[in-house]
């Protein structure tokens, strides 16, 4: 019988006022005292956007700061001098992007002067503009700090629009970054300030559903940046852009994550320089001289779509061959004659082009051609050289582990039962991953879609055999010719084979 309470139960019954007393008492989250702008002069009174940073500095995590409308749109606010740098936990809101979905302007050109890139000095004497280590002149500067959110605000006309330098756990969303002229529209970096790396300072920050636009870089992930997230945002260029370089650049940053982002007619939609472990996905890349430039180690570009520029991938060489990883891409109408080499892009002579490229020279080769930044020493002899050949001396190696293409033989059966064959020549005894692409041309040399995966196995030579059963004719209506690639288990994927007729 269940006649009686035990004696833990009659305890528990017992305990249960005061844990809803303990329960009550526990004091809910205070929220942010507002501090309101409501005039766009720029000088320390109460209302302007100076007072409120310098107040909110005081007390880090008591205020939010919101930008109203002043006036009739555009709203803008002309610093005459560099603002204060802002100490987190702190948010910064223009008011009108809730409710009429306009931004508030923070415009640089009441302090940053000249012309063009020549108004934003590197660190460098002589040097200036895009691809050049410069933190000069930002809009707003995040600096040993953590925690800052900024939305709704269009940041325009500063060498850098926003600095995050050696800061974690920022979030910038909804806002506009134009016509930053010299390092980025954003920079996130672990500068040292004397142009060094610092791990695990510039981490954790998301930077989510911005617009980019004219910007020299849009964005930079440099000097120890990792595990920022990028995802949602439009990097675009103009024509009215002086120095269309990356959307965005990898330097020296590993594991961050770049999703869902458009980037359209830049030198490089992304470029990365020595990055490792980064995951780019999902993506889509238009009108670049290159879509997506390698070099590092570990990165993943995965399910983009990459199509209309001059090269799709462009695995460059370095001093250490490393693998990288490139997977269920589609790519499709590249090999286009863009040459627009602002620090990236391919404008060297006879330079191959189309979806997968190996062996394409970078700023760092003696073969680049193309500005490397303002000032910048382009004396040939201080260049790397790639090698023409295996086993040259002073010269660096092919790319990817120099991963050869796989070769597709033939294709067999009919119906559900048609096959396609091929070999490929890797390190022996080793695991592989092929994916096979189908292209609207017989001639085609994408990969406008993928048809499937399989894994082989290399033999005692080093070679391997693969068969991959394919769509119905149904499912593979409109193709034509198909391609491959295969992948080592270290990472590294080749080029796209030659294309295979799909009778």
């Amino acid at each position: 019988m269940r006649c009686c309470l035990s004696v833990v139960s009659l305890s528990l019954l017992a305990a249960l006022p005061s844990l809803a007393l303990a329960y009550q008492a526990e004091p809910a989250p205070e929220l942010p005292q507002v501090l309101r702008v409501d005039r766009y002069a720029d000088d320390a009174d109460a209302g302007s956007l100076r007072w409120a940073i310098t107040t909110a500095n005081q007390a880090p995590g008591r205020y939010r700061i919101e930008i109203a409308a002043v006036g009739s749109a555009p709203y803008v606010i002309r610093p005459a001098s560099p603002l204060p740098e802002i100490v987190g936990p702190v948010q910064i809101v223009g008011a009108p992007w809730a409710s009429e979905g306009r931004h508030v302007a923070i415009d640089g050109s009441g302090y940053v002067t000249g012309t063009g890139t020549d108004a934003c000095p590197g660190a460098e004497p002589g040097q200036s503009g895009t691809n050049v280590r410069t933190t000069t002149l930002p809009g707003l500067v995040l600096r040993d700090t953590r925690g800052v959110e900024l939305s709704g605000l269009e940041i325009r006309n500063f060498c850098i629009g926003v600095l995050i330098n050696r800061s974690s756990h920022s979030d910038i969303h909804d806002n506009r970054i134009v016509a930053n002229k010299g390092g980025a529209g954003i920079m996130l970096t672990g500068d040292d300030g004397k142009g060094q790396s610092t791990a695990t300072t510039t981490v954790h920050n998301r930077i989510v559903r911005n617009q980019f636009i004219d910007n020299g870089d849009g964005l930079e992930l440099t000097r120890g940046a990792a595990w920022n997230l990028v995802a949602d945002n439009l990097f675009q260029s103009t024509a009215a852009n002086p120095e269309p370089s990356q959307g965005i650049e990898i330097l020296w940053g590993n594991d961050n994550t770049v999703v869902r982002n458009r980037f359209v007619d830049y030198s490089d939609g992304l470029q990365i320089n020595w990055g490792n472990r980064n995951y780019i996905a999902a993506n889509t890349f238009t009108g670049n001289s290159i879509g997506v430039s390698i070099t590092g180690s570990g990165n993943v570009v995965d399910g983009n779509t990459i199509a209309g520029n001059g090269i799709g991938i462009a695995v460059r060489p370095q001093p250490v061959s490393a693998p990288n990883r490139f997977s269920g891409n589609q790519l499709a109408g590249n090999g286009l004659p863009i040459e627009r080499c602002e620090a990236g892009g391919a404008c060297a002579p006879g330079q191959t082009r189309g979806a997968i490229v190996f062996g394409v020279p970078g700023l760092e080769h003696a073969a680049y051609v193309g500005s490397r930044g303002r000032g910048v020493d382009a004396d040939p002899a201080r260049r790397a050289r790639i090698c023409s050949a295996a086993g040259q001396a002073d010269c660096q190696p092919a790319p990817n582990l120099g991963q050869a293409a796989p070769v597709l033989q033939t294709v067999r059966g009919k119906g559900a039962s048609r096959t396609v064959q091929g070999v490929f020549q890797g390190p022996p005894g080793q695991r592989f991953q092929v994916e096979v692409f189908g292209n609207r041309r017989v001639a085609g040399a994408e990969a406008e879609r993928l048809l499937g995966t399989t894994d082989a196995l290399t033999d005692a030579h080093g070679q391997g055999h693969f068969t991959l059963v394919l769509p119905s004719a149904g499912d593979a209506a409109g193709l034509a010719a198909l391609t491959a690639t295969v992948t080592s288990a270290q990472g590294a994927t080749s080029p796209l084979s030659a294309p295979l007729p799909l009778r």
